[in-house]
């Protein structure tokens, strides 16, 4: 049995989205062995090509697309919604306020980035980053995964970084956060494997989210309740994370091109460029 090492993030959407996998529940031929970090360290461990397969931060993948393809499935968009500035309420900020953000490769960095070019950042794990704005060690941070849904009440939004893309993204396209993405050395009759095999842990997620949900919440594997964990895996886990359509693929490549616009990327990329030639498996018959 081929073992793959696949990493995820420890967010509930992420894990939502894996474990009918982890609790036996898609047959596969593949031994899958996961490993829960936060998203900059997954980021890091991509670009240094650590594990077969990673979640990472749309934002990064233009930086490690030579030795990375992109799969399909496993993603989450914001849809009017997204990563949070948050800072103390009532405070002005200045431009070159000081900042704490989960990551220098993530989505909302490059976005961050662009709209707030005098910030002065710092990185934190995202677990830290409330902290740090009510400790007063930052001015501000952005808040991601389930930290947007709840947050102390002497803090205030400063700017959705949903907003940040709606300025340089008229269309209305989703805002891509996270995917997934596969060391090119893997056999590509395995990695086309593996993607089926996530696709497949997705659906049955879905298909019984309810039991899962419950499943992951006595194991203590989730850090919100029931409430809050419906709602968050309404926003980021859902149908629309089952596999890339047209839309979220055009909303990548606007990402990719403002990030090779503003200087961020070396090269240009379109996103079906970047992804596992599925049409080989028919080739074969």
């Amino acid at each position: 049995m081929r073992t793959i090492q696949i990493g995820h993030s420890p967010d509930a959407d992420d894990i939502f989205m894996y474990y009918a996998i982890a609790f036996g529940w898609v047959g596969s031929s593949i031994n899958f062995q996961n490993q829960s970090l936060d998203i900059q360290t997954l980021n890091e461990m991509a670009l240094n090509g650590v594990l077969d397969i990673s979640a990472i931060s749309f934002g990064v993948y233009p930086l490690l697309f030579q030795e990375q393809c992109l799969l399909r499935t496993g993603v989450s968009f914001g849809e009017g919604y997204g990563p949070k500035l948050i800072k103390k309420r009532g405070v002005t900020l200045k431009k070159n306020f000081k900042v704490a953000l989960s990551g220098a490769h993530t989505t909302n960095a490059l976005l961050f980035k662009i709209a707030y070019p005098q910030a002065r950042i710092s990185y934190k794990n995202f677990l830290e980053i409330e902290k740090a704005v009510l400790s007063g060690e930052v001015d501000a941070g952005v808040l991601i995964h389930e930290s947007i849904l709840e947050y102390d009440s002497t803090l205030e939004v400063e700017k959705e970084i949903w907003d940040i893309w709606s300025d340089y993204n008229q269309e209305g396209l989703p805002l891509p956060l996270g995917g997934m993405c596969i060391r090119r050395s893997i056999p590509l009759s395995l990695a086309i494997e593996c993607e089926e095999i996530l696709t497949k842990a997705i659906e049955i997620a879905l298909r019984h989210k309810n039991l899962l949900s419950k499943m992951l919440l006595e194991r203590n594997l989730i850090r919100v309740d029931a409430q809050k964990l419906e709602h968050y895996l309404n926003l980021y886990a859902n149908n629309n994370s089952l596999s890339l359509s047209s839309t979220q693929i055009k909303a990548i490549n606007t990402l990719f091109k403002l990030g090779y616009d503003r200087g961020y990327y070396p090269q240009p990329l379109e996103v079906n460029d970047c992804l596992i030639p599925i049409e080989y498996k028919q080739s074969r018959y």
